[in-house]
């Protein structure tokens, strides 16, 4: 598909990877899945309902509820797959949820705060770290704060949001924004984003996107895992991929999304010799929020089996 340079143990590098519920491990979802995403690039990931999306996001950070049935997962020259989720971020993994949970009772300062004082202690905890200790390797509360304010004012935050319950009493463009804070915070290496414009309207998703975009740097991945071509037209993607039926079956640049817009799914799934039996027009892309609603006020999640 492009001019690839060889994987190296600084790249994400997926190959054959098969995930099942883990309710249902016969029943593979994602049916061989091969990708690599290095430092420094945008790879988007847009598909039908179904797909398998959110799926990837959730087995490439050990979600409990699915099973790894094949493949292997490297990152940083280890089997990512191998270790616990919170080891996972440790090593710079970062995903940001389609649908957040609210943690009552819990501040967000508090909460980001303790995200990255273990991040701090490393993957193998190293004992001369203590995180909670400027004086042993830790940051300083002065220093959190600063850092803090400088995230949310790149994201356009009242200060005031620091002492507010995590996601509780949140709207929809809230909830993707505490999100962005958490990143911009924590600084991972590879981040995945799994639909962060879902339930935006388009005052939210251009504030979002400008998060990510000042976020974006040489040592940082992204993958961008997205329902609409139009989060395309603020975060530009160095890599377009086409999930459908559990696999990836076409992938290309950004002019690949601006031919989902114009098409759909449907002569793509085609070409790639998949069984299409549902209309055209049930396989259009969403184009996403065009106009100002007044509120970015959350939608009710539909539940769709990924």
């Amino acid at each position: 598909m492009t001019d690839k340079k060889q994987p190296t143990d600084q790249d994400l590098v997926i190959r054959g990877l098969r995930v099942a519920p883990a309710a249902k491990p016969e029943q593979d979802i994602l049916q061989g899945i091969d990708l690599t995403v290095a430092k420094g690039e945008v790879h988007a990931i847009m598909g039908p309902n179904g797909s398998g999306k959110t799926t990837l996001a959730y087995a490439l950070m050990g979600h409990p509820a699915y099973k790894i049935t094949g493949g292997e997962v490297l990152w940083k020259g280890r089997d990512l797959l191998a270790l616990s989720p919170d080891k996972r971020s440790r090593l710079g993994m970062f995903l940001a949820f389609q649908y957040p949970t609210a943690i009552p009772g819990l501040s967000v300062a508090s909460f980001i705060r303790s995200a990255l004082n273990a991040k701090l202690q490393g993957i193998d905890k190293n004992p001369d770290i203590d995180p909670t200790d400027s004086v042993r390797g830790g940051v300083s509360m002065r220093d959190f704060r600063n850092k803090m304010r400088e995230k949310m004012a790149m994201l356009r935050m009242d200060e005031g949001f620091a002492t507010r319950y995590v996601n509780e009493g949140f709207s929809g463009g809230e909830k993707k924004r505490l999100e962005m804070l958490q990143m911009a915070v924590l600084e991972p290496e590879m981040a995945i984003l799994d639909e962060t414009d879902s339930g935006l309207d388009i005052d939210a998703l251009r504030i979002v996107a400008e998060g990510v975009n000042a976020m974006l740097n040489p040592e940082l991945g992204v993958l961008l895992i997205t329902h609409y071509q139009r989060l395309l037209n603020y975060i530009k993607p160095d890599y377009v991929h086409v999930l459908a039926q559990g696999r990836i079956v076409k992938s290309g640049r950004k002019d690949l999304a601006l031919r989902l817009e114009e098409e759909g799914y449907g002569p793509i799934l085609r070409e790639a010799g998949l069984d299409v039996n549902v209309s055209d027009e049930a396989l259009l892309v969403p184009k996403g929020p065009e106009l100002d609603l007044g509120s970015d006020a959350e939608r009710e999640p539909v539940e769709a089996a990924r």
